[in-house]
């Protein structure tokens, strides 16, 4: 399980109504995701995510030790840096929508 798993699951047990930005709603709204590692740097290691609505996300990861470098994590944590950026447009479009509600 990663830290936003565990940050969705903790927000979900203090839940009191049923008006919350999920985990779950944001991976849903991924139509693409890709990685690249530049060859400049190529420890670091971007993930481009394109969403259903056309808006784009850019998360990246670099160990502090290139020796340390590892695909699969390098991808892991840059897809995790993109959704946290999600995470407070979701919730502003959220509260748009509860404002509209009135």
């Amino acid at each position: 399980m990663n830290s936003l798993e565990i940050g969705d699951r903790e927000a979900a047990a203090v839940q009191k109504t049923p008006n919350r930005v999920t985990l779950d709603s944001m991976v849903e709204k991924i139509e693409a995701e890709e990685y690249f590692n530049p060859g400049v740097i190529p420890h670091l290691t971007i993930c481009v995510l394109r969403l259903k609505n056309g808006f784009s996300l850019v998360g990246k990861s670099a160990p502090a030790d290139a020796g340390n470098f590892d695909t699969q994590l390098g991808r892991k944590f840059a897809r995790e840096d993109a959704i946290r950026q999600m995470w407070p447009l979701e919730g502003y479009a959220l509260r748009e929508r509860l404002a509209a509600e009135g």
